[in-house]
């Protein structure tokens, strides 16, 4: 698979009309778009991503005026590469909508950096991450958009929580308050969390401690009395038999084990 362009952040506030070239394309759009499929006009609800085929015209429009936000990559394909797409089973000339298109974009921005710096690897690292796009893009064309039934009730304001927790893991959390800002019991939000996560609150909040004491371990000469008062424990002992069951190793032997790693 070879990559003719690469091109992120363009904008545009008018139809594709044809001028995509005769090579297959992917399309990444940051933004909701109309669509034609069987001559009816229907609209994306958010980012959506399109692999298009050769030749293919595109009739890709904004939305009441405003600019369509997207990235394009142009490349050729092998007969090797087209059965492989063809295995992936992904729809293709149609829009495929992303609930979560962070890894997408992510591929994306890595694949740019790639160009703007070409390594020995080159051609394997752009052929492979384009290779994970279509994974993605496959398990999403899966995996419908949810209804509103079945999505997790308050779902933002938890995941914004959750933010918060790893971004501060030395604050000390406090259910009662997040449960008074979200004006619902304790109970129901341990339920809603655990729907949303598939840990608990407390489980994530030790999460977020312990990888930050082993930032500090790694990154600084702290004692582990320091650091277990820093990240929020009472007990050094009770700290010890955390980290422990978290990194497989004590504290101290974890930062021998980095020290020497690095020498």
């Amino acid at each position: 698979m070879k990559i003719n362009r690469i091109q992120l952040n363009c904008r545009r506030d008018t139809a594709f009309s044809g001028e995509l070239g005769a090579d297959p394309v992917l399309l990444f759009f940051r933004t909701p778009v109309m669509y034609m499929d069987g001559g009816k006009a229907l609209h994306t609800s958010g980012s959506c991503a399109a692999l298009l085929t050769s030749g293919y015209k595109s009739t890709f429009r904004p939305i009441k005026g405003k600019n369509m936000r997207y990235d394009i990559v142009s490349f050729k394909t092998s007969a090797a590469d087209r059965q492989y797409i063809a295995s992936m089973k992904l729809p293709q000339d149609t829009p495929i909508e992303l609930a979560d298109n962070y890894a997408v974009a992510g591929i994306l921005r890595a694949m740019q950096s790639q160009s703007m710096h070409r390594g020995r690897h080159f051609s394997e690292f752009m052929e492979l991450s384009m290779r994970m796009i279509f994974i993605a893009l496959s398990d999403a064309a899966d995996c419908p958009e949810p209804t509103e039934e079945e999505k997790i009730p308050r779902y933002n304001e938890l995941k914004k929580y959750r933010d918060l927790i790893y971004d501060d893991p030395m604050n000390m959390w406090s259910v009662e308050d997040i449960c008074d800002e979200m004006r619902i019991s304790r109970s129901y939000f341990h339920r809603l969390y655990f729907m949303a996560f598939g840990v608990t609150f407390r489980q994530d909040v030790i999460e977020s401690r312990l990888v930050r004491a082993a930032e500090l371990l790694k990154n600084t000469a702290m004692s582990v009395t320091a650091i277990s008062e820093t990240c929020g424990y009472d007990s050094e002992s009770y700290f010890m038999r955390q980290f422990k069951k978290h990194k497989g190793c004590t504290p101290s032997e974890y930062r021998r084990r980095k020290e020497n790693s690095e020498k």
